[in-house]
């Protein structure tokens, strides 16, 4: 699900992968339009596995952070209406799920994009932010 779920440059809202074309790939918006369109090798396409946001330690990796908003919100929309409010309650809000990130090189735009993305993803039903590889490796480690 990770590698298929994209962000479009210059493009609001969420892709999903649908098929590759010899020049392109036809991606379908996740919104309810589920329109359908190709993204050419000009467009900066970003899979969200490979996103991260900064904290103190080390980056986390998008879907951490997801993962992390989904258990605070109990699978439902982010209760914060992250166009209305201000910087520093956005701040303190991602504060209250990833509370070591970096607060001078995550800005509050960085952290409304989160909070839009999730909404599209938790509307769209998808709400599986961990790589099940990833998570059958880190349950083998702690037996």
């Amino acid at each position: 699900m990770q590698q298929t779920i994209l962000a479009i440059s210059g493009k609001p809202g969420l892709y999903k992968l649908v098929s590759r074309g010899k020049m392109n790939l036809i991606v379908e918006s996740l919104d309810a339009s589920h329109k359908r369109m190709p993204a050419f090798a000009t467009d900066r396409v970003t899979s969200l596995s490979d996103i991260a946001m900064y904290t103190y330690e080390e980056d986390v990796p998008l879907m951490k952070v997801l993962a992390a908003l989904r258990d605070k919100e109990e699978g439902k929309k982010a209760s914060v209406n992250y166009k209305k409010a201000s910087g520093a309650e956005l701040q303190e809000y991602f504060g209250s799920f990833l509370p070591d990130f970096d607060r001078e090189r995550v800005h509050t735009s960085d952290i409304k994009k989160l909070l839009q993305w999730y909404d599209i993803l938790v509307e769209a039903g998808i709400t599986d932010f961990e790589d099940p590889e990833t998570e059958a490796a880190e349950n083998t480690e702690e037996k």
